[in-house]
């Protein structure tokens, strides 16, 4: 909803997939007992989310939630949220999801991503909703849903597929 208008008429469908996504259980565990703890370390040690007033939202093995407030000073021209800051917290979740399965003194490093723009992203905040889809030694696969949330109503404005890699320091 922008200015009150749906304009890709997909809200229905973005609420639907959006409480589907919710439901899926969480079938990972990790090496690191600390892995929240190592989590939110790092988070705080991104100047950029901080930049742009990103908190992390839920932490559990595989799956992190990032949570951004709708700000105008991160918009494009049409008052839609950037597809750069989509793309960035969208990495970010795909990222913390991936480094909280990793070892406790690895780090993580995002390799590629693909970054689908569905719906523009307005609302009172945004949530990226990052899950682990394939978490291997090395690379691990990843998703995030970037959802516009106003009030009680979710919309499906992104997803991401990214890979990630684990870097574990000599």
């Amino acid at each position: 909803m922008h200015d009150g208008r749906d304009l890709d008429r997909a809200t229905d469908q973005s609420e639907a997939l959006a409480a589907s996504l919710r439901r899926v259980p969480n079938t990972f565990t990790t090496q690191d007992p600390e892995y929240a703890t190592r989590v939110r370390l790092s988070f705080g040690e991104q100047r950029v989310m901080s930049a742009i007033g990103a908190s992390l939202g839920s932490v559990e093995p595989g799956a992190v939630d990032i949570v951004l407030p709708f700000r105008d000073d991160l918009t494009q021209q049409d008052g839609f949220l950037h597809a750069g800051i989509v793309a960035t917290v969208a990495d970010s979740a795909c990222g913390y999801a991936a480094h909280s399965l990793m070892p406790a003194n690895a780090r993580v490093l995002s390799i590629e991503f693909k970054l689908n723009l569905l719906a523009p992203a307005v609302g009172e905040r945004i949530e990226a909703r990052g899950r682990v889809i394939r978490a291997g030694r090395t690379i691990t696969v990843c998703r995030a849903d970037v959802l516009a949330i106003t009030g009680k109503s979710e919309k499906l404005v992104a997803t991401m597929t990214g890979t990630m890699m684990t870097v574990v320091p000599p």
